[in-house]
């Protein structure tokens, strides 16, 4: 597995509507696999291997991470913020952010310490608005290169730890990985159908950019890549699993966004078989990801589904995924486009 360049996937920058260098990034790699590539006015890049007959094929991983956006610059030099997607305010306590002005500076998220907290505000669970960011700066510096409307990310370097990687963002900078190494794995592959490679933006904020680049698309086939929730750890209750490290890429059935279609379902499941790659099915019971805008965004909606990598710590400071997940997804998504034209897509 090339960990360097998921390593500096993970580690670029691109907050949701501020994608510009991991956009860049993608580009840079995947020029030299593709026949052509056009970025559009949302931002999504589009990459395009053309096949032997005129079916499309979407597949579609998100670039964007969750972030925070700056609104306020108080006297002292301390900056509010607001979100930009989900998280988990308990995780963020003293965690360094990177605040993207006019020059990357890092920061601290602060809160009040618990040696002057109320017996009461002890036992409360932290709410967002309860953080501010220390630049160790005063305002007059701060002011110098940052001002409201600026992106924040979080600063965590990727590290392996035993079979697994740990790192920020994996949500869903992993999927970007994976759909270049499948492109790269194709460049000299005749494949069945057009292969539209969509490196979407914005996410983390509501689909927007599956949503913009599906209907310029109108995909016949739709296949989201994305994190799932892999809640296999001390506590959780068999029914809350959802998915587990190291049994390899999960196959999704519905998440709350949508209810994935049984063909497609099938076609993932019996290439799986074909191919001996391990799989296992995803229920996702809260959120979702942009199966949904592949599905029903485009003219004619698409018949579409999705593979995802089971995922620990999904929306902390850090997320952690199994290398054999990781390689079962790639194996999966580069025998479902090449093998696309022998499944009987009729019969739902």
């Amino acid at each position: 597995m090339n960990i360097e360049r998921l390593k500096t996937i993970c580690e670029t920058p691109g907050a949701p509507g501020f994608e510009e260098r991991i956009r860049s990034y993608v580009v840079s790699e995947i020029a030299n696999y593709v026949d052509e590539y056009s970025i559009d006015n949302l931002g999504n890049v589009i990459a395009v291997k053309k096949g032997k007959r005129d079916k499309k094929v979407m597949v579609a991983a998100h670039m964007d991470e969750i972030s925070f956006i700056v609104t306020h610059i108080d006297d002292d030099g301390f900056v509010r913020f607001t979100t930009l997607g989900g998280f988990d305010p308990k995780t963020l306590t003293s965690q360094r952010v990177i605040v993207h002005g006019k020059k990357d500076l890092m920061g601290v998220m602060g809160s009040k310490p618990i040696h002057v907290m109320t017996s009461e505000e002890r036992t409360k669970p932290p709410q967002m608005q309860d953080y501010f960011i220390d630049m160790g700066m005063d305002k007059e510096e701060v002011l110098k290169f940052v001002t409201i409307g600026d992106p924040i990310t979080r600063e965590r370097t990727l590290i392996e730890m035993g079979n697994c990687i740990n790192s920020k963002s994996l949500d869903n900078r992993l999927s970007v990985f994976i759909l270049i190494e499948v492109l790269q794995a194709l460049k000299d592959v005749e494949i069945p159908y057009h292969l539209y490679a969509t490196f979407t933006v914005q996410e983390e904020v509501g689909l927007r950019g599956a949503m913009v680049s599906s209907q310029q698309i109108n995909p016949d086939f739709g296949i989201a890549l994305d994190v799932t929730i892999a809640y296999d750890v001390p506590g959780s209750k068999p029914h809350e699993v959802i998915t587990k490290l190291g049994q390899g890429a999960a196959i999704k059935i519905m998440d709350r966004s949508v209810i994935c279609d049984q063909r497609m379902v099938n076609y993932l499941k019996e290439t799986a078989e074909n191919h001996s790659i391990a799989t296992q099915l995803e229920v996702l019971t809260g959120g979702g990801t942009d199966t949904a805008g592949l599905q029903r965004s485009g003219r004619d909606g698409s018949i579409a589904g999705a593979i995802s990598i089971p995922c620990r710590h999904v929306h902390q400071v850090i997320e952690m995924v199994h290398q054999k997940d990781v390689e079962a997804s790639i194996q999966l998504l580069h025998q479902a486009i090449i093998n696309m034209d022998q499944f009987d897509w009729s019969h739902q």
